[in-house]
C-alpha cells in the first residue's frame, strides 16, 4: 500500500480545490441530515404518542378520527365491559386558523371530557388552567400557542360561529396532541351541531384485559367498532410523513449527483498534476491496483471531511418546531427537527458513497497511465 501520508500531503498541496470540494460534500450533507432530522421528527411525534393500556375506539373502515362519528349510546355499552376502567367519549372538528405569518391552514380542535387529560399522563396544562365544562373556554398547545393568531392566554380563538377564551396551555410532550386545541365536548357538539362521537378512548385495567376488550368490542354486533391501542393508532399515522420522505431523498439524491460530480472533477485535476508522481511510485514499484486504492482513499478522505462538516453545520436545526399537512386528517401537525447519532452516521455514510462514486473514474484513469508516457509528460 501507498502511505496514507501520501495522500494526505497531497490533500493539504491542493488547498483551494480541497476546501471547494470538502464545502460542496458538506453542504450536500447539510441538506440531506436536516431533511432526515425533519422526517425523524415528524414520525417520533406519532410514535411516542400513546399509553400502552389505552384504547381509541372508531368506526369500522375509519383511519382517523377525524372521519369517525358514531351514536353516544354505543359509550354506555363499552362502559359495562370487563377490565375497562374509564371511557372518555371525544369529538374532532377542523378549523381554519391564521399563522402569526398570516397564511391559514386547519387545526384539529377535541372536544373532551372531564376524563380525558387524566388518561392521558404524559400530558399537563403548562401555564393558565383547565377549561371549565359548559363554558366557551379552550386549551391549546404549547406549539399552536407559539405558530398561531389568537391562541395565547386570555386570546379569543374563533371557533364555528363564536369565540372562545384561551385558558391554558397544554404541554403535549412533543406529541401528536401538541397540534390539537381542546374544548368541552358538549359545547362542540352543540357549535357545529354533531350530537356524536368521533372516538372512545377507553382505558384497561391491565394489559391482560386489553385482549378481552378488543374481542367483545369485535363481537358485539351492536358497536360496530373498530379497535386500535392507542400507540397503534398514531403509529399508523406516521405515512403522512411519506410524501416529505420521497421529496427529502429527490433532492438528496440531485444533490448528491452534483457533489460527486465536484469530487471527480477535483480528482481528475489532482490525476493530471501528479501524472509524473504516479509514474515515480510504478517505478518504485507499487502496482496499478495500489495506485487505484490510494486515489481512492483520498477521494473518500475528502468527502468524509465534507460530511463532517455538514453534520456539524446541520445541528443548529435540532430542536426546531415547524408544521407540516397530515395527510390523513388534512390538519397541521406540529413537530421539532431531530438530529440523532444514527442520523449523523448516516450523514457520513452518505458522504462516503459520494467520494467512492466521485473518486472511482478518475482512481481508474490514474491506474491506467502508462509509465513511458507518463515520465515524457
Amino acid at each position: 500500500m501507498i502511505p496514507i501520508r501520501y495522500n494526505l500531503r497531497s490533500i493539504v498541496v491542493r488547498r483551494v480545490g480541497t476546501l471547494m470540494t470538502i464545502l460542496g460534500v458538506a453542504l450536500t450533507v447539510t441538506v440531506f441530515v436536516s431533511i432526515l432530522a425533519m422526517i425523524q421528527g415528524l414520525q417520533n411525534t406519532f410514535v411516542d404518542t400513546g399509553d400502552p393500556l389505552n384504547l381509541i375506539l372508531m368506526r369500522k373502515g375509519s383511519t382517523s378520527e377525524v372521519y369517525s362519528f358514531f351514536n353516544r349510546d354505543l359509550k354506555g355499552i363499552v362502559e359495562t365491559i370487563d377490565g375497562v376502567e374509564a371511557v372518555s367519549g371525544e369529538i374532532l372538528v377542523l378549523i381554519n386558523s391564521p399563522r402569526i405569518s398570516g397564511e391559514p391552514t386547519n387545526i384539529i380542535v377535541r372536544g373532551i371530557s372531564d376524563k380525558s387529560l387524566g388518561l392521558r399522563p404524559q400530558l399537563k396544562i403548562a401555564q393558565g388552567r383547565m377549561l371549565r365544562p359548559g363554558f366557551r373556554e379552550i386549551v391549546v398547545s404549547q406549539s399552536i400557542a407559539k405558530r398561531f393568531k389568537n391562541a395565547n392566554l386570555g386570546d379569543s380563538m374563533k371557533i364555528g360561529r363564536t369565540s372562545w377564551t384561551v385558558v391554558g396551555l397544554l404541554d403535549a410532550s412533543r406529541t401528536a396532541y401538541d397540534s390539537e386545541a381542546w374544548a368541552d365536548y358538549n359545547e362542540i357538539a352543540d357549535e357545529f351541531e354533531r350530537p356524536v362521537y368521533s372516538s372512545l378512548i377507553v382505558r384497561a385495567q391491565s394489559p391482560a384485559a386489553i385482549k378481552t376488550i378488543r374481542e367483545r368490542v369485535e363481537d358485539d354486533r351492536r358497536l360496530k367498532l373498530g379497535v386500535f391501542g392507542e400507540k397503534e393508532y398514531f403509529a399508523s399515522q406516521t405515512s403522512s410523513a411519506l410524501p416529505i420522505q420521497i421529496l427529502g431523498y429527490l433532492v438528496g439524491v440531485i444533490m448528491a449527483i452534483g457533489s460527486c460530480f465536484a469530487v471527480m472533477n477535483t480528482m481528475y485535476a489532482a490525476t493530471t498534476y501528479r501524472t509524473r508522481e504516479i509514474a515515480t511510485l510504478r517505478v518504485l514499484g507499487f502496482k496499478r491496483r495500489n495506485i487505484l486504492l490510494s486515489f481512492m482513499l483520498e477521494s473518500i478522505v475528502l468527502s468524509l471531511c465534507g460530511g463532517i462538516v455538514g453534520c456539524l453545520l446541520a445541528l443548529p436545526v435540532h430542536g426546531i418546531s415547524t408544521g407540516t399537512a397530515n395527510f390523513n386528517s388534512f390538519a397541521e401537525v406540529s413537530f421539532q427537527f431531530r438530529i440523532t447519532p444514527a442520523l449523523m452516521v448516516e450523514g457520513l455514510a452518505f458522504a462516503v458513497i459520494m467520494g467512492t462514486i466521485g473518486g472511482l473514474l478518475p482512481a481508474q484513469l490514474a491506474a491506467r497511465i502508462p509509465i513511458v508516457r507518463a515520465l515524457r509528460t
